[in-house]
């Protein structure tokens, strides 16, 4: 196990209580685990919002001690074919359960990665071992699970965390690793995680390798995220017209920081809005944005699709 996995680890949760910003989905799992009556869930939403820590929570509640021997966890991007189903979930959910529980949970997490064909089975098993085994799935978007799955789970779907959620996990942490950090930095990492604990964990534990004093520099240098200030520099530029100066600061972005063209992009979205700019053009530019995201998810060249969208954003004010 890694560094970052240990701090993960470290900062689970291992109670319902311990469990932070998803208050109204922990209550109506609660009920279901002190009544022993389990039925198969899907958690839905995205990542870092508490869905494989809340099913490992379930898991600790109901079997205690013995919770390994009672709960299998798989990753569907790594197993996410019909022998994995075939074999090693099947195995499992027709065994009995360690001690005097009436069944064991399979936690697929990333299940949206499952293929049709394992989807498939996974429903017969399902079918088949109902009286011996629950499921769990997690999946970023629960659209992509087969409506046969869906319709015998029973569905939570996780929001991001709030602002407020977000430093009450900052504050443990800091607390618990003696960091330091003033409001000015706490906004940065709010901003960077955006909802997203596992990011707002990393950020920290990435930082603190660095100094226990956090700054912005700590924060730019441990993460992937570009300075505010220098996203809108470069937008100001482009927009005024300013072509060469915006992409010299793209340019230094991205080969002599590092930064990826994909999170570029993210963040000239973000910012776009916040331009002192005609709704129209704002519009435009945040419809270019979207071209550009596809282009690079689709293995364009970075550096042409960026220097691209920062042209279209300098010919707004052409007559």
């Amino acid at each position: 196990m890694n560094e970052y996995d240990i701090w993960i680890e470290k900062y689970r949760p291992k109670t319902f209580d311990e469990i932070i910003g998803q208050e109204a989905i922990v209550r109506k799992v609660k009920a279901f685990v002190e009544s022993k009556r389990l039925p198969h869930l899907i958690f839905s939403g995205a990542p870092g919002t508490g869905k494989s820590s809340i099913a490992l929570v379930i898991a600790r509640s109901l079997y205690g001690e013995s919770w390994r021997d009672n709960f299998l966890e798989l990753n569907g991007s790594d197993a996410r074919g019909i022998d994995t189903i075939r074999g090693e979930v099947k195995s499992f959910a027709r065994t009995r359960s360690v001690g005097n529980f009436p069944y064991r949970i399979i936690f697929l997490d990333e299940s949206d990665a499952l293929t049709s064909e394992a989807q498939q089975a996974l429903r017969r098993t399902m079918e088949n071992f109902s009286n011996s085994c629950r499921f769990i799935f997690s999946a970023n978007y629960s659209s992509k699970i087969i409506e046969p799955i869906q319709s015998r789970c029973v569905v939570f779907r996780f929001k991001p965390l709030s602002n407020d959620a977000l430093k009450k996990v900052i504050k443990i942490v800091c607390d618990k690793e003696g960091l330091r950090l003033n409001d000015k930095v706490l906004e940065i990492i709010l901003k960077v995680a955006d909802g997203d604990v596992r990011t707002a964990t990393n950020i920290l534990q990435s930082a603190a390798s660095l100094s226990k004093t956090i700054s912005e520099e700590n924060i730019f240098e441990a993460t992937s995220y570009a300075n505010p200030k220098e996203i809108e520099e470069i937008l100001n530029s482009a927009v005024n017209g300013n072509f060469l100066k915006a992409r010299e600061l793209l340019l230094n972005l991205m080969i002599k920081q590092g930064i990826d063209g994909l999170e570029i992009v993210k963040q000239f979205q973000k910012n776009i809005l916040d331009l002192n700019l005609d709704e129209k053009k704002k519009l435009s530019m945040i419809e270019k944005c979207g071209e550009t995201e596809f282009r690079l998810v689709e293995g364009s060249d970075p550096f042409i699709q960026l220097q691209s969208l920062i042209a279209s954003f300098s010919k707004l004010n052409e007559v």
